[in-house]
C-alpha cells in the first residue's frame, strides 16, 4: 500500500463520507463513490482492478437480522448431529476392512447446514415445491445423522454406512441411483455440484418464462468447499448466473481454508480471492468471517489495527492459530502490534482460542442466509470461514491430515463428548454408540416442528414421474419413407424429426432442444424462427438478418437452449431438464445435440452423473465417426464415443445408418423413458454425410431396437457366402463391398445392420449370466447367436469406431469373426482416403471377406493376393495405429 503523503486530507475525505452516510444513508454514499470512480476514469486515474472489501464480515452487527429460534435447543440438536455423524464413520471403520468415510468436512460445516435446516430449506409440502439443495458430498454423514434423529433412518442403516450390497445400506456420498427416495443430486465428484446448481436455476427460470412450471419463490442452494473452487466446473459458469440475474440461486462456500493435503491458499486469502471473482461476475457476495465473539474487539478497535491485521494475515497462519492454540495466537496474531496485545489483555489463552469463526456462529450464518433469500435480482454467494475438523481437538482440528480422519482416540472422544455435552459415560464411549433422545423429548419435538413448518423432511427425492404419451407413427412417417433421389444426412433427418416432435400436441411444449453454439453446423437454424432461442430478457436488438426467413431470434419464451461454446454447461442444462420429472414434477424431453467427439470425452464425469441421477432424455452425437467428419482432423473425429457410452449402465446407445433406423430408435426411446418410465437415457450418433435414405424394410423394427437386423439377403444356396455387418456410414461401405464380392469374386454376401453393438453385448452377457446361475434350466441363447446360427460363411464387421467396440460381441458370433475399425488418431482428408487409411473402406471389407474364406479353406490364398492387387491394397501399407 502506498504511503499516505497527506493524512489530514485523507481524514477530511473520510469524514465527509461519514457525514453523507449519517445524513443521506449508505445508498447515497455508494452512488457518490461510483460517480467518483467514473469521474476518476475520465481523468485517467487508475483504479484497482477489482473491488475486494476488507477481511471482515459483510453485514455489520447492527444490520444483522436476528435469529428467532431457541439457540440453546438448536445447539443441542447440532451437537447430537455432530456426534452421530462421527459415530457412524468410526463404527464403519472399527474393523480391518477400512470402509472409509469423512468426519472433518461436516464438522466444519455443521452450523451452515443446521441453520438452513431450521429456517431456510423448504421441503415439498405445505403447497410449496420445495427448495433444491446440492449437498457437499463429503458432508453426507451429517445428513444421515440428522435423518437418524428425525426418525427417518435407524441404527441398522447407520451401521450399514458404505455397506450397500445386501441392501439397507447408506451410500458413501449423495447417490440418487443407490438412494432414489433420498438424494436428488450426485455432487461428490468435485465441481459438478456448482455447475449443476447454476444450470438447475437456469432451467427453472426457462420453465418459468415459458409458463411451464410456476416455481414461485423456490430457491436453489449449493454447498461446496473452498478447495473445490479450483475445479474449472465450480467457477466456470458463474458469469451465466450473474448475467441471467438468478436471484433464486445461493452458493454457500465452506471456507475452512484447507483442501485434502493442506491449505487452499496458504500464502494468500481464498475468501478475498473468491470475493473478487464472484463480484466481477455480478454476484451478491456476503462474507461471514468472524463470529460474534470478535464483535466487542472490533468495536473497541479505535486505531483500525485489528482490521489491518485481519487483512495482513495469510490463510496458512490462520490455520496455524487454530492448530497451535490461544497462546500461539496471542503471540503471533495479536503480538505484531502492542496496541492489539493491549486489546486482548483481559482475555485468557482459552478465551482467545475460542474467538469463533463466522461459519460456526449461528447468528452470523442466519443473518447471511436471511439477506441471501431477500436478494431477488442477483445470485448470492456466502463465503463462510470455518475450521476443518472443528470439535475433533488435537486429533484433527486444523490439521493438514484432517481430511483423512476416520477415528478419534479415547481422549479425543471424551473431549468431543464433553465439548458438545453428549450424555454418555466413559464406559459407553468404547463402543462409540449412537445417541437419540426419546421421541417426545424437547429436542425431537423442536426438530420436527421446524421441519413441519418448512414443508417436511429433506433430503428427499421424488422418484415417480408424469408419464407421457408416445407420439404416434404419423409423426415419424416421413423418416420411414424413402428420400427418393434426394441425398440427406442423418443429422439433417434428426433436425426434421425434432422439428416435427416440437409441433406434437401431446409433448411438443416439453421438447427442449439444446445446443452448444453449433446449431448452424447441425442445420438447425430453421428452428430459430419456429421455436426461438431462450433469453431471460428477450431480444433487445434487431438482428442483422431480421429480413431473412431464418433470422436469429431470441425470445423470453424461446424453446431452444443455446448455451454458447460450453459443452459442460450445455450438458448441465440437459441434465436439469432430464431430471425435471423428479425435481419439479414436470417431465421434459431434452435433446442435446453436439459434436460426438466433444460428448462423453469432454464431459464424461457429468454423463456418469446423469446415470446416477436417473436422467431421461436424448444425447445426439452429431457429425460422428472417425472418417465422416473428414475435414476437421484429430480432435474432432470420434472413433470411441460408443465405447465410452458403454461404461454407463443405464445409457442406451445406437449408431443408426439410415433415417428410418433413427426414427424407430427415437420413437422407442420416447416410449421406454417417458411412457413406461424406465430409468434410461439415450445416446444416438448421427452423421453429416449425405446419401439417399431408403424406406423402412417390413418387419425391421424389432431388430433395429435390439441392435441388429438382416438388411440384405444374398442369393440362396450359393457355395461361397459371407456375412457382412456394418453400422453408421460404414454400413454403406459394407453394402458396396457386398456388390463387389458378388460381381467380381463370385461370393454372395448377406448384409446385417448393427444399430447397437452395446445393446447386443449387454443382452448377450445377461443371457450367459442367467445360464451360469441356472445350470439345470434350459439355457438362453444370446440374440446375436440366434440371428446368425443358421448363417453360412465367415462373419466380417466394419464400423467407424475402434475395433474393440465391435469385438464386444465376438463370443456370441457362431463362427470366424473379423472386425474392422478405426483405431488410431483421426486426421483430415477426404472420406474415401480416410476409410482407406483406417482400413474400413469397401475394398478392405472385400479383402477381409476373401481372407476369411481362405482361412476356412473355401478359396486359395492366391486369390486373396490377386484381389489385393485388384483393390489397390499394398501388403506394406502403414498401420494407422502407429502413425
Amino acid at each position: 500500500m502506498a504511503e499516505d503523503r497527506d493524512p489530514i486530507e485523507t481524514q477530511e475525505w473520510l469524514e465527509a463520507l461519514d457525514e453523507v452516510v449519517r445524513h443521506s444513508g449508505a445508498e447515497r454514499a455508494g452512488y457518490l463513490i461510483r460517480e467518483l470512480g467514473r469521474h476518476a476514469l475520465e481523468n485517467h486515474v487508475r483504479l484497482p482492478s477489482s473491488i475486494v472489501t476488507p477481511f471482515v464480515n459483510t453485514i455489520p452487527p447492527v444490520e444483522e437480522k436476528r435469529m428467532p429460534g431457541d439457540l440453546f435447543m438448536e445447539r443441542r440438536i447440532r451437537s447430537l448431529v455432530r456426534w452421530n455423524a462421527m459415530a457412524m464413520v468410526m463404527r464403519a471403520n472399527d474393523n480391518d476392512e477400512g470402509l472409509g468415510g469423512h468426519i472433518s468436512s461436516f464438522s466444519s460445516s455443521a452450523t451452515l447446514y443446521d441453520v438452513g435446516f431450521n429456517y431456510f430449506f423448504r421441503g415439498p409440502g405445505n403447497g410449496h415445491p420445495g427448495d433444491l439443495v446440492f449437498y457437499q458430498g463429503h458432508s453426507a454423514p451429517g445428513m444421515y445423522a440428522r435423518s437418524f434423529l428425525e426418525g427417518r433412518l435407524d441404527e441398522d442403516q447407520l451401521d450399514n454406512f458404505r455397506r450397500e450390497v445386501d441392501g439397507n445400506g447408506l451410500s458413501s456420498y449423495p447417490h440418487p441411483w443407490l438412494m432414489p427416495d433420498y438424494w436428488q443430486f450426485p455432487t461428490v465428484s468435485m465441481g459438478l455440484g456448482p455447475i449443476q446448481a447454476i444450470y438447475q436455476a437456469h432451467v427453472m427460470k426457462y420453465q418459468q418464462s415459458r409458463g411451464l412450471v410456476d416455481h414461485g419463490d423456490r430457491n436453489v442452494w449449493c454447498f461446496m468447499g473452498d478447495g473445490e473452487c479450483d475445479e474449472p466446473e465450480s467457477l466456470g459458469a458463474i458469469a451465466l448466473a450473474g448475467r441471467e440475474r438468478m436471484g433464486h440461486l445461493n452458493f454457500v462456500i465452506n471456507c475452512n481454508l484447507q483442501r485434502l493435503d493442506g491449505p487452499v491458499r496458504g500464502n494468500g486469502k481464498i475468501i478475498q480471492e473468491l470475493e473478487g471473482v464472484f463480484r466481477g461476475a455480478g454476484w451478491n457476495v456476503i462474507k461471514v468471517i468472524w463470529g460474534r465473539k470478535w464483535d466487542p474487539l472490533l468495536q473497541k478497535d479505535k486505531t483500525g489495527l485489528l482490521r489491518q491485521r485481519m487483512d495482513e494475515v495469510c490463510d496458512g497462519e490462520l490455520q496455524n492459530y487454530k492448530y497451535n492454540g490461544g497462546a500461539y495466537t496471542r503471540e503471533h496474531f495479536f503480538g505484531k502490534y502492542p496496541e492489539l496485545l493491549e486489546l486482548v489483555k483481559d482475555l485468557s489463552d482459552e478465551d482467545i482460542m475460542y474467538l469463533n469463526r463466522g461459519g460456526h456462529d449461528p447468528y452470523k450464518v442466519y443473518a447471511a442466509y436471511a439477506e441471501a433469500v431477500a436478494e431477488k435480482e442477483r445470485p448470492t454467494v456466502i463465503l463462510a470461514m470455518t475450521v476443518k475438523g472443528y470439535g475433533t481437538g488435537e486429533a484433527g482440528e486444523a490439521n493438514n491430515e484432517t481430511h483423512s480422519l476416520k477415528k478419534l482416540d479415547i481422549d479425543s472422544l471424551k473431549a468431543f463428548r464433553d465439548r458438545f455435552a453428549i450424555p454418555l459415560s466413559d464406559e459407553e464411549l468404547a463402543d462409540v454408540p449412537y445417541y437419540r433422545p426419546e421421541p417426545d423429548s424437547p429436542e425431537m419435538r423442536y426438530m420436527r416442528q421446524r421441519r413441519e413448518e418448512l414443508g417436511g423432511f429433506i433430503p428427499t427425492r421424488r422418484s415417480e414421474m408424469q408419464l407421457l404419451k408416445t407420439p404416434p407413427r404419423e409423426v415419424f412417417a416421413k423418416q420411414f419413407e424413402s428420400s427418393g433421389k434426394r441425398e440427406i444426412s442423418t443429422t439433417m433427418t434428426f433436425v426434421r424429426l425434432l422439428s416435427g416432435l416440437a409441433k406434437d400436441k401431446e409433448i411438443g411444449e416439453r421438447i427442449v432442444p439444446i445446443v452448444p453454439d453449433e446449431a448452424r453446423t447441425f442445420g438447425m437454424e430453421g428452428m430459430f424462427r419456429q421455436l426461438g432461442i431462450y433469453s431471460s430478457v428477450g431480444q433487445r436488438y434487431t438482428p442483422h438478418d431480421a429480413d431473412q426467413i431464418m433470422f436469429y431470434k431470441e425470445d423470453k419464451e424461446g424453446q431452444i437452449l443455446e448455451e454458447g461454446i460450453n459443452e459442460a454447461g450445455a450438458f448441465s442444462a440437459w441434465l436439469a431438464a432430464a431430471t425435471s420429472y423428479s425435481t419439479s414434477n414436470y417431465s421434459m424431453v431434452p435433446f442435446y445435440i453436439f459434436y460426438s467427439m466433444f460428448g462423453f470425452q469432454r464431459i464424461g464425469d457429468l454423463a456418469w452423473a446423469a446415470g446416477d441421477c436417473q436422467a431421461r432424455g436424448f444425447l445426439i452425437g452429431a457429425t460422428s465417426g472417425r472418417t465422416t467428419l473428414n475435414g476437421e482432423g484429430l480432435q474432432h473425429q470420434d472413433g470411441h464415443s460408443h465405447l465410452l457410452a458403454s461404461t454407463i449402465p443405464n445409457c442406451v446407445s445406437y449408431d443408426p445408418a439410415y433415417a428410418y433406423e433413427l426414427a424407430v430408435i427415437i420413437q422407442d426411446g420416447l416410449r421406454r423413458m417417458f411412457e413406461l418410465g424406465e430409468n434410461k437415457f439415450y445416446y444416438i450418433t448421427t452423421m453429416n454425410e449425405n446419401y439417399i435414405q431408403p424406406a423402412l424394410p417390413e418387419g425391421a423394427e424389432e431388430g433395429i431396437i435390439r441392435g441388429m437386423y438382416l438388411l440384405r439377403r444374398g442369393e440362396a444356396d450359393h457355395p461361397l457366402r459371407v456375412q457382412l455387418m456394418g453400422a453408421g456410414t460404414i454400413l454403406r461401405e459394407v453394402e458396396a463391398a457386398a456388390e463387389i464380392l458378388e460381381s467380381d469374386y463370385g461370393v454372395v454376401a448377406d448384409v446385417w445392420s448393427l444399430t447397437s453393438v452395446n445393446e447386443l453385448q449387454r443382452e448377450g452377457k445377461a443371457a450367459l449370466r442367467w445360464n451360469m446361475l441356472h445350470p439345470e434350466e434350459e439355457p438362453k441363447t444370446p440374440y446375436v447367436t440366434r440371428l446368425l446360427q443358421d448363417a453360412d460363411g465367415p462373419f466380417i464387421a466394419a464400423t467407424d469406431y475402434m475395433k474393440s467396440y465391435t469385438d464386444q460381441i465376438r463370443e456370441f458370433v457362431p463362427g470366424r469373426f473379423t472386425v474392422l475399425g478405426t483405431d488410431g488418431f483421426g486426421r483430415s482428408d477426404t472420406r474415401s482416403r480416410l476409410r482407406d487409411f483406417f482400413e474400413v473402406s469397401r475394398e478392405f471389407v472385400v479383402l477381409a471377406a476373401l481372407k476369411a474364406l481362405a482361412d476356412e479353406g473355401s478359396i486359395d490364398a492366391a486369390r486373396v493376393s490377386a484381389a489385393m492387387a485388384d483393390l489397390g491394397i499394398s501388403p506394406d501399407k502403414v498401420d494407422p495405429l502407429t502413425v
